[in-house]
């Protein structure tokens, strides 16, 4: 492993414009300075090799663990979280072998799953205020000398130089109000029966685009970045993740997941926006709802980490964004050496916080009653390194884009006492200011 160091600088936008132009570029992007509480972000591009899913792929994260096979494992270096491994993502139709349910092999913008297996890498460490590039031995002379070059040159004081982004119509809704509202009910109807406790619903907002992507990308950065955000960039499309939430870090064996559930909207008025941060932390319908989530997710890590090693150091922690307040939880274990981290997605995939529980009836309900696939939404974002380290998010807050096409979409989690209406009005919270910042880009 070969290490180069570069200036430090918040301003990784324009990092990422220097690879660009390559093959499969992709950013996985701390928020920083937009937003608190992510440490590094890493950009790479040109991966040697890609790995490509459809929602019918024969034990999928299997086939992960394969790819990042093909690159010498290296020592784990507690401040460089990637020293060459894959990036990528896996779309929420790729969980649902793991549940005991049929492939939903509706159409979706982008793949249902697409993992590159990356030689090198660019580390921000906002935390020490380092950058380096990061390069695995597999990576060749030739191609380090032209990266090196390339990030020698970048301008840091400069703003990026994005090509127009123009939307040309406003988001159409999948659901009006009233259809929303129907399908809540029959939810309700599902929890009041037995079948489950709580279900995430969801639908999709979409509208016709054109031009560059990543001038969306940073306008949305700009106003409602989250910790766990990323720009990957595929010849199919691209994906714009905004994530305020982690799936899960491993750190050698060490694990953590960090389960979002329960959500009240920001408020201008300091006086009024801490009223409402303050009721949801005593909501006891939002508690409820993150505590599901909590048990589901023990249970998950259950699956395979050491007898009685998984914990639940924090409970209903307040976490607040650009659009709404959360309620986080945290939920930790201890891998033993026999299994690898793919092991652990294919357990736990897809998250608790966006399937409900028991979470193989919820996904069965949430088939019958979403109009459309998820895709990329409500699936999984991050990187597995060579080094031991990995992490993904929960991919909310998330665009795909495909053919002129670009998608969101939004929901929220529901329990016995939810109303149908406040389930539509929390749906809408959470899209409004994404939906906003990228309708500004109306003519």
């Amino acid at each position: 492993m070969q290490i180069v160091s570069l200036p430090y600088s918040t301003n990784t936008a324009v990092a990422f414009q220097a690879i660009a132009d390559l093959p499969a570029p992709v950013w996985l992007d701390s928020g920083r300075p937009c937003a608190d509480g992510g440490r590094y972000d890493i950009i790479s591009a040109d991966p040697i090799s890609t790995l490509q899913l459809q929602a019918d792929s024969d034990q999928p994260f299997v086939q992960l663990d394969d790819l990042l096979c093909e690159l010498s494992p290296q020592d784990r270096d507690a401040q460089l979280p990637f020293c060459g491994g894959v990036i990528g993502y896996a779309g929420y139709e790729l969980g649902m072998q793991g549940n005991f349910l049929p492939p939903d092999l509706r159409p979706t913008d982008l793949p249902a799953g697409f993992f590159g297996l990356y030689s090198w890498a660019l580390i921000v460490d906002h935390q020490l205020g380092a950058a380096h590039l990061v390069f695995h031995p597999a990576c060749t002379k030739v191609q380090m000398r032209d990266l090196v070059a390339r990030f020698t040159a970048v301008r840091w004081q400069t703003e990026p130089r994005c090509g127009e982004f123009r939307l040309l119509q406003p988001f159409a809704h999948e659901l009006s109000a009233e259809e929303y509202r129907k399908r809540i009910t029959r939810v309700l109807d599902y929890i009041a029966a037995g079948d489950i406790y709580q279900a995430n619903f969801t639908q999709r907002f979409t509208a016709e685009y054109e031009g560059d992507l990543l001038s969306a990308y940073l306008a949305l950065r700009a106003r409602a970045a989250g910790p766990f955000s990323a720009f990957m960039a595929l010849p199919e499309g691209a994906m714009l993740s905004m994530s305020p939430e982690r799936f899960i870090r491993a750190d050698g064996s060490s694990l953590q997941t960090e389960p979002i559930k329960g959500t009240a909207p920001r408020s201008e008025d300091p006086q009024e926006d801490s009223s409402a941060a303050l009721a949801l932390q005593q909501s006891a319908k939002d508690r409820a709802e993150n505590l599901m989530i909590v048990d589901l997710l023990r249970n998950d890590f259950g699956k395979l980490c050491r007898r009685g090693s998984v914990r639940v150091p924090e409970l209903f922690q307040l976490a607040s964004f650009a659009n709404v307040h959360h309620l986080v939880s945290v939920i930790t274990g201890d891998l033993p050496d026999e299994y690898a981290y793919a092991d652990l997605l294919a357990a736990c995939f897809p998250g608790g916080s966006i399937t409900g529980a028991p979470k193989r009836r919820a996904m069965q309900i949430i088939r019958e009653l979403e109009l459309s696939p998820r895709g990329v939404y409500c699936g999984s974002i991050g990187y597995v390194s060579t080094c031991g380290h990995a992490d993904t998010n929960i991919a909310i807050r998330t665009f795909s884009a495909n053919n002129g096409r670009i998608t969101c979409a939004a929901g929220g989690g529901i329990v016995a006492d939810s109303d149908p209406a406040a389930e539509h009005e929390e749906c809408l919270n959470k899209v409004r200011l994404l939906l906003q910042t990228v309708e500004r880009f109306l003519p």
